[in-house]
């Protein structure tokens, strides 16, 4: 059923909560995993720093920040058997939503897990969801995860 489960992830609770609920999936059905961080510079540095300043300083720590994230996820899963993969891209002019869309038709992957809110802050409210991007536009079933709410 689900041979191939994309968790788009960030590090952010919600994010952190699909990571389980895929694993939970992934246990029951033998899946492999794809873990995808997308550094997008377009929240976080374009137009506060030069382009120079961006390619010697911000980039690498995007880049080395990305990865011991991703190696920690991948890590948490292999413990349980499951088999895991990364993948980490540099965003310069898509939107994440159709950067994940997209991973999601190459790889072909048959179900997408992800949080309903990431590490995008304010740009939420101008740009829209990218989860719900996502869900509008994936072409395989998409689980939208949330934190549990708090009693």
């Amino acid at each position: 059923m689900y041979e191939k489960i994309l968790v788009p992830f960030d590090g952010s609770p919600t994010s952190e909560q699909a990571l389980r609920e895929a694993a939970g999936l992934a246990l029951k059905t033998g899946a492999q995993v794809r873990l995808l961080h997308i550094i997008d510079p377009l929240t976080h540095a374009i137009g506060f720093v030069r382009p120079e300043v961006y390619q010697r300083e911000f980039l690498p720590a995007a880049l080395q920040a990305g990865e011991a994230l991703l190696h920690r996820a991948r890590e948490q899963l292999a413990a349980q058997g499951i088999p895991v993969e990364t993948r980490l891209v540099e965003n310069m002019d898509a939107q994440v939503a159709a950067l994940v869309v997209e991973d999601a038709r190459q790889w072909g992957a048959r179900l997408i897990v992800l949080g309903t809110q990431g590490r995008r802050g304010l740009q939420r409210m101008f740009l829209g969801s990218d989860a719900e991007q996502i869900a509008r536009t994936s072409p395989v079933p998409v689980l939208l995860v949330r934190l549990p709410a708090t009693a």
